[in-house]
């Protein structure tokens, strides 16, 4: 008779491992799948990267150039603060000097009178006051002691306001480390996409730039416009002398520019001091909507931020430092988003 014995069930510890062996599997599976190199990018997807990261280094460096102008500005007014309170200090010592004379020679007579009271009083005013009222001093000596207090508050107004302005330059400097790290950022993250181009592709973007460079600089027909002034004039020709200077940020010439820096220098070479930012410079003189009313050498401020600037060439054209990786050159007022133009 045969017997009829159930199949030996696997053991729990042996199900186990095999269900973890297959989660396992399914894991590496998924793993694999995801880690996948993606489909690399071609050259025109990352130039339009690339042209995206330079554009907000552009808007950082603006900032970037305000933060420096005011660190400068205030570096400048708290050498003066301190200048005016070293020549405040040496004055006020040459007052208490002429009092303490007085002190002295009274003490040796054996009498100090009221004017030396007034010196040593805790409340000087009040005892200004009083003795003035019952003429306890003389007119001479009322107005010495008036000098030692107003130049003391003076004093005092003046170390509180330079002690205001080294705590706002602490702040501005971080502000400008921050800026600077930002630019710094955006540009390096621009060069790790560019670092990801064959050698051929690389060769042909520089190929490009190049050809975009010579044909801006020397095949520009700017027509007959004529210069909003004589300074307009000036400053467009000392711009047009830079031709093919490279951009870098913060850069105001004279080898080398950014936006601003390229603007602001050219119209110091014709005597005319303008604002260091584009957004500043948009406030420097009077504002130009419409492109058909704009003469050469009229600012040309783009972006709705206005982070970019330029000086106008005639014939719808701008003469700029367009971004990282270019140089001064001529391009079409409508290859960027135009705002307004200023008139200096």
């Amino acid at each position: 008779m045969a017997s009829h014995r159930r199949p030996k069930q696997p053991s729990r510890a042996r199900v186990t491992v095999l269900t973890t062996a297959a989660a396992a599997a399914v894991a590496i599976s998924a793993q694999a799948a995801s880690a996948a190199p993606s489909e690399k990018p071609s050259k025109d997807e990352v130039k339009a990267k690339v042209d995206k990261l330079y554009e907000e280094a552009e808007q950082a460096t603006e900032k970037y150039n305000g933060a420096k102008e005011k660190q400068e500005k205030l570096q400048k007014d708290i050498s003066t603060i301190q200048d005016n309170v070293a020549r405040g200090q040496e004055e006020l010592n040459e007052l208490r000097d002429g009092i303490g004379q007085a002190a002295a020679a009274q003490y040796r007579s054996g009498s100090i009178d009221s004017s030396v009271q007034l010196f040593l009083s805790a409340d000087p005013d009040d005892y200004l006051d009083k003795a003035s009222t019952l003429d306890q001093l003389s007119g001479q000596q009322v107005e010495a002691l008036k000098k030692i207090q107003e130049k003391q508050r003076q004093l005092a107004q003046e170390r509180s306001e330079a002690a205001a302005k080294l705590k706002d330059l602490s702040a501005t400097r971080t502000e400008l480390g921050k800026k600077k790290k930002e630019v710094q950022g955006k540009l390096a993250e621009a060069q790790k996409l560019l670092n990801s181009l064959s050698a051929a592709e690389k060769a042909a973007m520089a190929a490009e730039d190049a050809r975009a460079s010579r044909s801006a600089s020397s095949r520009v027909d700017l027509g007959n416009s004529k210069a909003a002034s004589g300074r307009a004039a000036a400053a467009f020709s000392a711009a047009q002398s830079r031709l093919g200077s490279p951009y870098v940020y913060g850069a105001t010439g004279p080898s080398s520019f950014d936006c601003s820096g390229l603007t602001s220098w050219a119209y110091a070479q014709a005597g005319v001091s303008i604002p260091r930012t584009s957004q500043a410079q948009a406030n420097a003189g009077t504002r130009i909507y419409s492109m058909s009313d704009l003469q050469v050498g009229d600012l040309v401020l783009f972006y709705g931020d206005l982070h970019h600037v330029g000086l106008y060439a005639g014939n719808g054209q701008v003469l700029h430092a367009p971004r990282t990786g270019t140089v001064v050159r001529y391009e079409s007022i409508n290859n960027m988003p135009f705002q307004f133009g200023v008139r200096i």
